[in-house]
């Protein structure tokens, strides 16, 4: 029988119902509903939030009957019913002022106050929702649960305008502050989003809120194992290995190296990006899906209000605190780039306590940095995309630098730059750094491993390449020659780390000319 995959779906019932290819996570769902009362989980978008959310839904109405075969049935035995208020702030987001986020808010609570009933004198969201809350909980007769997603969606946008963020922060104060007020009626209360807001700025006095964003016991909610692939969803990579004529193991490689790499804490295992496997077993194609509606508008704004060095992403090593961190407290774009999705813990170093953050996987490295080339570079990203960058990978993979170099030097001459990048160009151009980061976001998209400023005995060499059979060693030059370029490679011994690892190691001095913005010559030894 033809396996159903719910792409697009979010709602536990309708997965159930539907039949479709569901993966079991019910038991953490009981662990998660009694491990405390105001529960706080961040995780990066399209990473099943909403349908967990919607599975905690199900379970506190008590609707046992679409559980049948799932791991809860082991641990759950009373099987009773609570009311539950369920709001997605996904849809406030981008209200343009807090007169519009408060009618916004009352809309969305409209649904509960048909159900439960108004009062006139209830006004504001806050009141809206202790309405509610109350009226709910004298008409059932039992405590109420509260379950928030996307709870940060309407701040987003707005993290550094100062002028709008205060006011827009003040009406979802007054919101959450109904969870505190109204404790005594709530049975449980479970608030997730992307970003982590300070409990002092957002939640006010909900003091007991739990976050479990980085607790093991939860680590893989949200996401899928290797162990869940390998044995649910075995039977998909099989028949998507037949489309790639592909043996398992080589199509599980090729899945893992596109989708795995995201770890939510220091101890746990891996997690796979649940919606891009399921639209990749769905559409028997390994492609980046997560970004398909584009690079989030909110996170490029806030890399370049922090001028974040994205050539430094690759591999950062960091404490906590420098990205699980409030996010109106961020003196970096670290802490967002974290909890978004787009840098993930991959070591952990107990004696030091520092964190190395990384790039989680090839989806996330092509999607972020198509995003940011017409950012930092002004080249239009599906430009560069569509022709040049299978000529410049083969050139490449045959070992042909100086081809590789004639591609890129005719493909940049002819891309025309975004609209409003001339001026910019003009200040920029003339810095080595504009054309590291250039070559970097390039070499990026084509599946190659690539760091700038690399540290070495004799100092920083401006960029290696490595591919599966060889090492490319570069050295830029504006305001020199490629053969200057070339002796400063040999002179300060910048290839002799890659000398011993079997590859072919191959060095190359690159001089740009300042004006055309292209290469005009190298050298290659």
């Amino acid at each position: 029988m033809e396996r159903k995959y719910p792409v697009g779906i979010q709602t536990f019932s309708e997965i159930i119902k539907g039949r479709c290819v569901y993966v079991d996570k019910t038991d953490l769902v009981w662990q998660l509903s009694h491990y405390a009362k105001y529960i706080f989980l961040s995780r990066p978008r399209r990473f099943g939030k909403s349908l967990l959310t919607s599975t905690l839904e199900s379970y506190f109405k008590g609707e046992k009957q679409l559980f049948e075969g799932l791991k809860i049935m082991e641990l759950e035995k009373e099987w009773q019913q609570y009311p539950v208020i369920r709001l997605s702030l996904s849809t406030a987001k981008g209200q343009d002022s807090p007169a519009e986020l408060r009618d916004k808010l009352a809309l969305l609570m409209k649904p509960y106050k048909e159900e439960y009933g108004s009062d006139p004198d209830e006004k504001t969201p806050g009141g809206i929702f202790a309405g509610i809350i109350r009226r709910a909980y004298k008409k059932a007769g039992k405590q109420v649960v509260v379950l928030l997603d996307e709870y940060d969606a309407p701040l987003l946008e707005v993290l550094h305008e100062k002028e709008m963020l205060a006011p827009m922060r003040k009406v979802m104060q007054e919101f959450y502050q109904t969870l505190k007020d109204s404790e005594e009626m709530i049975k449980f209360c479970f608030i997730t989003g992307i970003t982590k807001f300070s409990q002092l700025s957002i939640f006010s006095t909900i003091n007991n809120l739990l976050n479990v964003t980085l607790d093991p016991a939860f680590a893989a909610i949200c996401g899928i194992t290797e162990k869940e692939l390998t044995t649910t969803l075995r039977p998909d990579i099989e028949r998507l290995a037949e489309k790639y004529n592909l043996n398992y193991e080589g199509m599980h490689e090729k899945l893992k190296l596109q989708y795995d790499g995201y770890h939510f804490t220091e101890e746990s295992e891996g997690v796979y990006n649940p919606y891009s496997l399921m639209k990749a077993f769905l559409q028997r194609k390994v492609a980046s899906y997560w970004f398909e509606s584009g690079t989030p508008t909110f996170l490029i704004q806030q890399m370049q209000h922090f001028r974040t060095d994205i050539m430094s992403l690759d591999r950062m090593e960091v404490f906590s605190s420098e990205f699980d961190q409030p996010t109106e407290a961020m003196e970096s774009a670290l802490p967002l780039l974290y909890q978004s999705g787009y840098l993930t813990i991959k070591d952990y170093d107990e004696e030091t306590e520092t964190y190395t953050l990384s790039i989680p996987n090839q989806e996330v490295r092509i999607g972020y940095v198509e995003g940011l080339l017409p950012v930092y570079t002004g080249l239009e990203a599906g430009r560069v995309k569509a022709g040049f960058t299978m000529k410049f990978w083969l050139a490449l993979k045959r070992h042909d630098v100086d081809l590789a170099m004639r591609e890129m030097r005719a493909y940049l001459a002819s891309i025309p730059y975004v609209e409003g990048f001339k001026k910019k160009l003009e200040d920029i151009a003339t810095s080595e750094g504009f054309y590291e980061y250039t070559m970097y976001l390039i070499f990026s998209t084509l599946n190659f491993y690539v760091r700038t400023q690399v540290k070495c005995a004799g100092g920083r060499v401006d960029m290696v390449v490595w591919m599966p059979d060889a090492t490319y060693v570069f050295e830029l030059k504006v305001n020199g020659t490629a053969g200057e370029a070339l002796e400063q490679i040999d002179s300060k011994d910048y290839a002799l780390p890659y000398q011993t690892d079997g590859r072919t190691v191959v060095k190359v001095g690159v001089q740009f000319d300042a004006e055309t913005r292209v290469p005009v010559d190298w050298v290659i030894s």
